[in-house]
């Protein structure tokens, strides 16, 4: 799976409830829980195998399920023009 350029997320303001805004681009966009989870570790350049491990700890979901919504969410943000 390709890894996401921190740099182009770290601009981004994420709410608490899951808005984000790219001041670059003017874009918005909503992510539940598990996506701010993803989103907050790529901002801090964490690889997808630590991203992974922390949803299956965090959300008690198998491997493969993790790796999924990961691989989902790196895909969104490339169409997003964000990676």
């Amino acid at each position: 799976m390709d890894e996401i350029d921190a740099s182009k997320l770290r601009n981004l303001a994420v709410s608490e409830t899951g808005f984000v805004f790219d001041p670059v681009s003017g874009h918005t966009f909503n992510t539940n829980r598990t996506g701010s989870v993803i989103l907050s570790l790529l901002k801090d350049d964490r690889s997808v195998a630590e991203i992974v491990e922390t949803l299956i700890e965090r959300f008690d979901v198998e491997d493969e399920m993790a790796r999924r919504e990961v691989q989902d969410f790196v895909f969104r943000l490339k169409d997003l023009g964000l990676g």
